[in-house]
This record gives structure tokens, C-alpha cells and sequence, in this order.
């Protein structure tokens, strides 16, 4: 009988084999991407001491209430204020992780948005 992989089983392979080569620092730290259905989530992140630096998502309070979290304009709502808030901690250069998503859409206008607030990838 053959098994059936779902989609996120896949992107978590695709995760693992990007991860093995993108690694942050607090120098240059790593801005990971979560995706879910409804909301999107970013983070910098120190993996030589694991500590997350700045984070940023949907569910915000200073983006406000009024704003749905799984359309393109709310990834960009958060790449500019994961932008903003990196560069208020000294932080203009990261490495971007996709997280094995697929470079489109929700995750492309959240790395837009970030490398438009300041960030540099």
C-alpha cells in the first residue's frame, strides 16, 4: 500500500534541506517565514545562541484589528514592520528562509516589503 505525503510533510522536507546551509547569526541573523492559512509570521532569529531578536505577524496588536491575515497586503503590513523593527535594533543585513514555501504571493510581498523598510538580503 502506498502511503500518501501530504503537502506540509513536504515543505518540511523542503525546510530541512534549505536549512542545512542558511544559517543566522546575530551579526546577520535569519528572517524566517511561517505561512499559515489564515495568518503570516516572521521572525529574525540568532541560531548560534537560538534566541529570536524581532518578531512580527498578523495577529499584532500594533497592525490593528482590522486586518485579515491571509491576503498579500497583510504580508506586506509585516515585512515592513519586521523592517522597522530591525532596524530600531541595529540589524540591517539577515538571511532570508523561505521556510519551503514556494518564493510567491504572501511570502514574496513580505521580503519585498522588508528589503523596502530597510533590510538587506
Amino acid at each position: 500500500m502506498i502511503k500518501k505525503v501530504d503537502r506540509n510533510i513536504k515543505r518540511k522536507r523542503r525546510h530541512l534541506r534549505v536549512r542545512k546551509k542558511v544559517v543566522g547569526t546575530a551579526a546577520r541573523p535569519r528572517l524566517n517565514v511561517f505561512r499559515s492559512s489564515k495568518n503570516i509570521y516572521a521572525q529574525l532569529i540568532d541560531d548560534v545562541k537560538g534566541h529570536t531578536l524581532v518578531s512580527a505577524s498578523t495577529v499584532d496588536p500594533e497592525l490593528g484589528e482590522g486586518i485579515k491575515g491571509g491576503n498579500i497586503e497583510a504580508a506586506r503590513l509585516v515585512g515592513s514592520l519586521i523592517a522597522k523593527r530591525a532596524v530600531e535594533k541595529g540589524i540591517e543585513h539577515v538571511v532570508f528562509d523561505r521556510g519551503g514555501y514556494i518564493y510567491h504571493g504572501r511570502v514574496q510581498a513580505l521580503a519585498e516589503a522588508a528589503r523596502e523598510g530597510g533590510l538587506k538580503f
